[in-house]
Protein backbone atom coordinates (compact mmCIF):
# COMPACT_ATOMS: atom_id res chain seq x y z
CA UNK A 1 0.00 0.00 0.00
CA UNK A 2 0.99 3.41 -0.91
CA UNK A 3 0.60 5.99 1.87
CA UNK A 4 0.27 9.98 0.50
CA UNK A 5 1.85 12.63 2.03
CA UNK A 6 -1.30 13.93 3.91
CA UNK A 7 -1.81 10.20 4.64
CA UNK A 8 1.15 9.67 6.30
CA UNK A 9 0.82 13.29 8.28
CA UNK A 10 -2.60 12.36 9.81
CA UNK A 11 -1.30 8.69 10.89
CA UNK A 12 1.85 9.98 12.90
CA UNK A 13 -0.55 12.65 14.43
CA UNK A 14 -2.83 9.70 15.42
CA UNK A 15 -0.15 7.56 16.75
CA UNK A 16 1.12 10.75 18.38
CA UNK A 17 -1.77 11.38 20.06
CA UNK A 18 -1.78 7.88 21.22
CA UNK A 19 1.43 7.76 22.96
CA UNK A 20 0.92 11.01 24.55
CA UNK A 21 -2.33 9.44 26.03
CA UNK A 22 -0.52 6.27 27.09
CA UNK A 23 2.02 8.26 28.80
CA UNK A 24 -0.53 10.18 30.79
CA UNK A 25 -2.38 7.58 31.81
CA UNK A 26 0.99 5.89 32.96
CA UNK A 27 1.76 9.28 35.12
CA UNK A 28 -2.12 9.55 36.33
CA UNK A 29 -2.01 5.96 36.89
CA UNK A 30 1.53 6.31 39.02
CA UNK A 31 0.41 9.38 40.21
CA UNK A 32 1.96 10.18 44.01
CA UNK A 33 -0.09 10.06 46.93
CA UNK A 34 -0.24 13.24 48.95
CA UNK A 35 -1.00 13.03 52.40
CA UNK A 36 0.09 15.94 55.20
CA UNK A 37 0.33 16.10 58.88
CA UNK A 38 -2.05 17.72 61.09
CA UNK A 39 1.03 18.47 63.19
CA UNK A 40 1.11 21.68 60.53
CA UNK A 41 -2.35 23.00 61.35
CA UNK A 42 -2.24 23.17 65.11
CA UNK A 43 -4.86 25.12 65.40
CA UNK A 44 -7.81 24.08 62.67
CA UNK A 45 -10.74 22.16 63.78
CA UNK A 46 -11.55 18.74 61.92
CA UNK A 47 -13.49 20.19 59.55
CA UNK A 48 -10.89 22.95 58.29
CA UNK A 49 -8.13 20.51 58.10
CA UNK A 50 -10.48 18.02 55.69
CA UNK A 51 -11.97 20.79 53.48
CA UNK A 52 -8.16 22.11 53.18
CA UNK A 53 -6.95 18.47 52.16
CA UNK A 54 -9.52 17.72 49.68
CA UNK A 55 -9.64 21.39 48.03
CA UNK A 56 -5.42 21.13 47.48
CA UNK A 57 -4.84 17.76 46.06
CA UNK A 58 -4.55 15.47 48.92
CA UNK A 59 -5.76 12.30 49.41
CA UNK A 60 -4.47 11.08 52.53
CA UNK A 61 -3.88 12.29 56.06
CA UNK A 62 -1.84 12.07 58.57
CA UNK A 63 -3.18 12.69 62.21
CA UNK A 64 -0.69 14.56 64.36
CA UNK A 65 -2.81 15.67 67.26
CA UNK A 66 -5.95 17.66 66.21
CA UNK A 67 -6.54 21.36 68.10
CA UNK A 68 -3.42 20.48 69.86
CA UNK A 69 -4.68 17.18 71.44
CA UNK A 70 -1.52 15.01 70.91
CA UNK A 71 -3.37 11.92 72.41
CA UNK A 72 -6.07 10.90 69.61
CA UNK A 73 -8.45 9.12 71.91
CA UNK A 74 -8.99 12.09 73.69
CA UNK A 75 -10.28 14.15 70.76
CA UNK A 76 -14.07 14.29 69.89
CA UNK A 77 -13.87 13.38 66.47
CA UNK A 78 -13.17 9.41 67.91
CA UNK A 79 -14.57 9.98 71.47
CA UNK A 80 -17.24 7.33 70.62
CA UNK A 81 -18.62 4.64 67.97
CA UNK A 82 -21.06 7.52 67.06
CA UNK A 83 -18.63 10.02 66.53
CA UNK A 84 -15.83 7.51 64.40
CA UNK A 85 -18.60 6.83 62.41
CA UNK A 86 -19.37 10.23 61.88
CA UNK A 87 -15.63 10.94 61.67
CA UNK A 88 -15.40 8.13 58.65
CA UNK A 89 -18.41 9.43 56.87
CA UNK A 90 -17.00 12.95 56.48
CA UNK A 91 -13.59 11.39 55.52
CA UNK A 92 -15.41 9.20 52.54
CA UNK A 93 -17.20 12.33 51.59
CA UNK A 94 -14.20 14.23 50.72
CA UNK A 95 -12.21 11.44 49.30
CA UNK A 96 -9.93 11.31 51.93
CA UNK A 97 -8.31 8.25 54.12
CA UNK A 98 -6.28 8.09 57.35
CA UNK A 99 -2.96 6.83 56.40
CA UNK A 100 -0.93 7.38 59.59
CA UNK A 101 -1.41 8.44 63.24
CA UNK A 102 1.60 9.85 65.24
CA UNK A 103 1.85 8.67 68.72
CA UNK A 104 4.81 10.59 70.89
CA UNK A 105 5.76 6.76 72.53
CA UNK A 106 9.27 6.53 72.62
CA UNK A 107 11.20 2.68 72.44
CA UNK A 108 14.23 3.68 74.27
CA UNK A 109 12.91 3.12 77.60
CA UNK A 110 14.43 -0.07 79.12
CA UNK A 111 12.43 -0.68 82.38
CA UNK A 112 9.95 1.87 84.42
CA UNK A 113 7.19 3.62 84.25
CA UNK A 114 8.13 5.71 81.29
CA UNK A 115 8.30 2.18 79.16
CA UNK A 116 4.88 1.48 80.29
CA UNK A 117 3.02 4.89 79.50
CA UNK A 118 4.65 4.65 75.72
CA UNK A 119 3.90 1.20 75.07
CA UNK A 120 0.19 1.85 76.88
CA UNK A 121 -0.20 4.92 74.25
CA UNK A 122 1.05 2.98 71.18
CA UNK A 123 -1.13 0.07 72.01
CA UNK A 124 -4.34 2.63 72.63
CA UNK A 125 -3.31 4.46 69.48
CA UNK A 126 -3.19 0.64 67.54
CA UNK A 127 -6.47 0.49 68.92
CA UNK A 128 -7.94 3.26 67.30
CA UNK A 129 -6.19 2.87 64.06
CA UNK A 130 -8.44 -0.44 63.57
CA UNK A 131 -11.27 1.56 64.32
CA UNK A 132 -10.69 4.07 61.58
CA UNK A 133 -9.09 1.74 59.23
CA UNK A 134 -6.00 3.42 59.57
CA UNK A 135 -2.66 1.04 58.20
CA UNK A 136 -0.21 2.84 60.55
CA UNK A 137 0.85 4.60 63.60
CA UNK A 138 4.07 5.79 64.12
CA UNK A 139 6.46 5.87 67.28
CA UNK A 140 10.11 7.33 67.85
CA UNK A 141 13.16 4.86 68.89
CA UNK A 142 14.44 8.73 69.69
CA UNK A 143 17.35 8.33 72.53
CA UNK A 144 20.44 6.80 73.25
CA UNK A 145 20.59 7.15 77.16
CA UNK A 146 24.70 7.50 78.68
CA UNK A 147 24.12 4.94 80.96
CA UNK A 148 23.69 2.30 78.69
CA UNK A 149 25.59 0.98 75.49
CA UNK A 150 24.47 1.43 72.04
CA UNK A 151 23.96 -2.17 71.03
CA UNK A 152 21.85 -2.37 74.24
CA UNK A 153 19.62 0.32 73.73
CA UNK A 154 19.31 -0.77 69.99
CA UNK A 155 18.38 -4.11 71.41
CA UNK A 156 15.95 -2.64 73.89
CA UNK A 157 14.33 -0.50 71.34
CA UNK A 158 14.16 -4.04 69.06
CA UNK A 159 12.06 -5.63 71.63
CA UNK A 160 9.34 -3.03 72.29
CA UNK A 161 8.81 -2.43 69.07
CA UNK A 162 8.08 -6.56 68.71
CA UNK A 163 5.53 -6.13 71.65
CA UNK A 164 3.81 -3.36 69.94
CA UNK A 165 4.49 -5.68 66.21
CA UNK A 166 2.79 -8.60 67.65
CA UNK A 167 -0.60 -6.73 69.15
CA UNK A 168 -0.75 -4.93 66.26
CA UNK A 169 -0.75 -7.71 63.89
CA UNK A 170 -4.10 -8.92 65.35
CA UNK A 171 -5.70 -5.81 64.61
CA UNK A 172 -4.13 -5.32 61.47
CA UNK A 173 -1.92 -2.50 61.76
CA UNK A 174 1.29 -2.33 61.39
CA UNK A 175 3.63 -0.16 63.80
CA UNK A 176 6.27 2.41 61.89
CA UNK A 177 9.34 3.42 63.69
CA UNK A 178 10.44 6.69 62.27
CA UNK A 179 14.37 7.86 61.67
CA UNK A 180 14.47 10.00 64.62
CA UNK A 181 16.57 11.87 67.38
CA UNK A 182 19.91 10.27 67.55
CA UNK A 183 18.26 7.35 65.60
CA UNK A 184 19.31 9.39 62.75
CA UNK A 185 22.05 7.27 60.93
CA UNK A 186 20.92 4.13 58.31
CA UNK A 187 23.35 1.51 60.23
CA UNK A 188 21.30 1.87 63.66
CA UNK A 189 17.77 1.64 62.38
CA UNK A 190 18.85 -1.25 59.93
CA UNK A 191 20.25 -2.97 63.40
CA UNK A 192 16.78 -2.46 65.10
CA UNK A 193 14.86 -3.55 61.87
CA UNK A 194 16.72 -6.52 61.86
CA UNK A 195 16.52 -7.14 65.12
CA UNK A 196 12.69 -6.58 65.19
CA UNK A 197 12.03 -8.48 61.97
CA UNK A 198 8.43 -8.78 61.92
CA UNK A 199 5.60 -8.50 59.24
CA UNK A 200 3.64 -5.44 61.41
CA UNK A 201 6.46 -3.37 61.69
CA UNK A 202 7.86 -0.68 59.19
CA UNK A 203 9.89 2.10 58.53
CA UNK A 204 8.81 5.98 57.98
CA UNK A 205 12.03 7.27 56.24
CA UNK A 206 12.14 10.82 57.36
CA UNK A 207 14.56 12.05 54.88
CA UNK A 208 15.19 15.42 56.25
CA UNK A 209 15.94 14.13 59.82
CA UNK A 210 18.73 11.84 58.78
CA UNK A 211 20.13 14.10 56.70
CA UNK A 212 20.60 17.40 58.20
CA UNK A 213 22.42 15.15 61.07
CA UNK A 214 24.41 12.80 59.21
CA UNK A 215 24.72 14.10 55.74
CA UNK A 216 24.15 10.58 54.36
CA UNK A 217 23.23 10.48 50.27
CA UNK A 218 19.44 9.79 50.07
CA UNK A 219 20.84 6.54 47.66
CA UNK A 220 23.02 5.21 50.35
CA UNK A 221 20.50 5.46 53.05
CA UNK A 222 17.72 3.91 50.52
CA UNK A 223 19.89 1.25 49.50
CA UNK A 224 20.14 -0.45 53.25
CA UNK A 225 16.41 0.41 54.24
CA UNK A 226 14.04 0.01 51.30
CA UNK A 227 12.84 -2.84 52.29
CA UNK A 228 11.01 -1.39 55.53
CA UNK A 229 10.23 1.77 53.97
CA UNK A 230 6.09 2.15 53.83
CA UNK A 231 5.48 5.69 54.52
CA UNK A 232 7.45 9.18 54.68
CA UNK A 233 7.93 12.30 56.20
CA UNK A 234 8.46 15.06 53.39
CA UNK A 235 10.28 18.13 54.34
CA UNK A 236 12.81 21.05 53.40
CA UNK A 237 14.81 23.01 55.52
CA UNK A 238 18.02 25.24 55.38
CA UNK A 239 21.37 24.86 57.12
CA UNK A 240 22.64 27.99 58.61
CA UNK A 241 25.49 26.69 60.74
CA UNK A 242 24.01 24.46 63.58
CA UNK A 243 20.52 26.58 63.17
CA UNK A 244 18.46 25.01 61.14
CA UNK A 245 14.98 26.62 59.48
CA UNK A 246 12.47 24.71 58.02
CA UNK A 247 11.67 25.52 54.46
CA UNK A 248 8.88 25.45 51.86
CA UNK A 249 9.57 22.25 49.52
CA UNK A 250 12.54 22.81 46.96
CA UNK A 251 14.02 25.76 48.77
CA UNK A 252 16.25 24.43 51.28
CA UNK A 253 19.08 22.19 51.15
CA UNK A 254 17.96 18.85 52.06
CA UNK A 255 18.21 16.70 48.79
CA UNK A 256 14.25 16.22 49.22
CA UNK A 257 14.04 15.63 45.72
CA UNK A 258 16.54 13.16 45.02
CA UNK A 259 14.95 11.29 47.69
CA UNK A 260 11.45 12.06 45.86
CA UNK A 261 12.56 10.47 42.79
CA UNK A 262 14.62 7.68 44.28
CA UNK A 263 11.43 6.54 45.79
CA UNK A 264 9.25 6.84 42.97
CA UNK A 265 11.19 5.53 40.36
CA UNK A 266 11.61 2.46 42.13
CA UNK A 267 8.08 1.84 42.26
CA UNK A 268 7.38 3.24 45.76
CA UNK A 269 3.39 2.87 46.83
CA UNK A 270 2.98 4.76 49.74
CA UNK A 271 2.20 7.90 50.45
CA UNK A 272 4.79 11.51 50.41
CA UNK A 273 3.40 13.16 53.47
CA UNK A 274 4.35 16.34 54.28
CA UNK A 275 5.43 17.03 57.86
CA UNK A 276 5.32 21.13 58.28
CA UNK A 277 5.84 21.30 61.92
CA UNK A 278 4.45 24.01 62.66
CA UNK A 279 3.17 23.57 66.28
CA UNK A 280 6.99 23.00 67.72
CA UNK A 281 8.18 25.57 65.44
CA UNK A 282 5.30 28.96 65.52
CA UNK A 283 7.92 30.86 63.66
CA UNK A 284 7.72 28.84 60.02
CA UNK A 285 4.76 29.75 57.35
CA UNK A 286 1.42 29.75 58.42
CA UNK A 287 -0.78 26.18 57.19
CA UNK A 288 -2.51 28.22 54.58
CA UNK A 289 0.53 28.56 52.98
CA UNK A 290 3.30 25.33 53.34
CA UNK A 291 0.26 23.38 53.25
CA UNK A 292 -1.02 25.16 49.79
CA UNK A 293 2.71 25.17 48.66
CA UNK A 294 3.32 21.44 48.62
CA UNK A 295 1.32 19.55 46.11
CA UNK A 296 1.70 22.37 44.01
CA UNK A 297 5.72 21.96 44.17
CA UNK A 298 5.25 18.36 43.80
CA UNK A 299 2.71 18.57 40.82
CA UNK A 300 5.54 20.40 39.34
CA UNK A 301 7.86 18.39 39.79
CA UNK A 302 6.25 15.70 38.69
CA UNK A 303 3.92 17.29 35.91
CA UNK A 304 1.10 16.30 36.40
Amino acid sequence: MVYSRKQFIQNSAILFAAAMSGSAFTLQKNKPLLAFSTLGCPDWSFQQIIDFAALNGYSGLEVRGIKRQMDLTKCDEFSSPEQIRATLSLMKEKGLKFVNLGASANMHFHEGPEKEKSITEAKSFIDLAQKINCPYVRVFPNKFPKDRTKDQTIQTVAENLLTLGKYAKERNVTVLLETHGDFSGSDDILKVMKAASHPNIALVWDISNMWTITKESPQEVYKKLKKYIVHTHIKDAKLNGDKLQYSLLGQGDVPIFEAIDILYKDGYKGYYSFEWEKLWHPEIAEPEIALADYPKAMKSHFNF
